[in-house]
């Protein structure tokens, strides 16, 4: 078995966090595709449950040890792979940055999540329009939130001229956020931000439009 091996699916912004790190570090790892919606979701599969008991995505393995949820992989992955640093030496500066991150991991994921819409057309009958607009709301309001934070300590990126944490988890949630109908150009900051982090290879190469599990109608054209 490879050192690292990440189970993913192209589409989910924990992924997504989890691959940008990924890159950003130079770690050759197995993409091991879990299709969220394939045969009832293949993240359901007993098997898989026995690797990751919340049976969510994403999973990662390292030298044989599996460990979910991207918040605890990330970082994870920096402190075994410590260049680049994702987070601040300083710990108030830390902290401002794991702030950001749980915004979303918190304040917006859950809530936008394909089990929490599932269950919501399951128990409700709501169409899918009404789902956009569920996710649309939350999603909305934690990018003002995520806007006032960020106007005060962003340079290129969310905090000063460096990659953080912070970037690896807003640029996923931007990009759920258009799926949902949500634009990011009112929020000046934010979007100036996802700009740039998406000139940067690691970026580019962890988009949900190129993964070896992304379809075909849905996949990017490199040139």
């Amino acid at each position: 078995m490879p050192e690292f091996v990440l189970y993913n699916y192209f589409r989910s912004s924990a992924s997504h966090r989890v691959r940008i790190v990924l890159n950003l570090k130079n770690i050759n790892y197995e993409y091991r595709a879990v299709h969220l919606i394939n045969n009832g979701g293949e993240q359901n599969a007993e098997s898989y449950g026995e690797l990751n008991p919340s049976q969510q995505v994403p999973t990662l393995i390292h030298k044989g040890r599996a460990l979910g949820q991207s918040m605890a992989i990330v970082n994870y992955l920096d402190a075994v792979v410590p260049e680049p640093p994702l987070f601040p030496k300083d710990f108030y500066q830390r902290a401002h940055v794991i702030q950001v991150c749980e915004v979303i991991n918190s304040g917006i994921q859950p809530l936008q999540n394909l089990s929490v819409l599932q269950e919501l057309e399951r128990r409700y009958k709501i169409s899918q329009e009404e789902k956009n607009l569920w996710s649309a709301l939350w999603i909305r309001k934690g990018y003002r939130a995520l806007e006032n934070i960020l106007t005060k300590t962003a340079g290129n990126y969310c905090f000063g001229h460096e990659v953080t944490a912070a970037d690896v988890f807003l640029v996923p949630q931007v990009t759920t956020g258009y799926r949902f109908g949500v634009e990011i150009e009112e929020f000046t900051t934010l979007s100036r931000i996802v700009k740039n982090c998406n000139q940067l290879e690691a970026f580019q190469n962890a988009a949900p439009d190129v993964q070896p599990d992304t379809p075909e109608d849905l996949r990017r054209v490199v040139p």
